[in-house]
């Protein structure tokens, strides 16, 4: 399984960025995605997750209402649509997948490389 994430960048507080994810090597449409972020000197942590339909999603409660987590599986995409970001928000944001159709947070284990999201004040 290969996931490339791209979309970061360098953005002002209060703004929008959206993260795209594209997967390959398997059926896409299987599996449950999901986000993560790690900041400088923390853990890497869960930001947001979907079910291989799209029809059920978490988030952790720090994003709640800010971000968006969906998928196109005609396009083995997940997105991250990302609201009022702020300063907080800056880490290297991963995509991840698991063996499993439902979010699983502990079992997420392939990984892509991560795209960089800077918020400034």
């Amino acid at each position: 399984v290969q996931l490339q994430a791209f979309g970061g960048g360098l953005v002002q507080a209060g703004g929008s960025l959206r993260l795209s994810c594209v997967a390959s090597g398997r059926i896409f449409s299987r599996y449950a995605m999901g986000w993560f972020r790690q900041a400088p000197g923390k853990e890497r942590e869960f930001v947001a997750g979907i079910n291989m339909s799209g029809g059920s999603t978490n988030y952790a409660d720090s994003v709640k209402g800010r971000f968006t987590i969906s998928r196109d599986n005609a396009k083995d995409t997940v997105y991250l649509r990302m609201n009022s970001l702020k300063p907080e928000d800056t880490a290297v944001y991963f995509c991840a997948t698991g063996s499993k159709a439902w979010v699983d947070v502990i079992g997420f284990n392939y990984w892509g490389k991560g795209t960089q999201v800077t918020v400034s004040s």
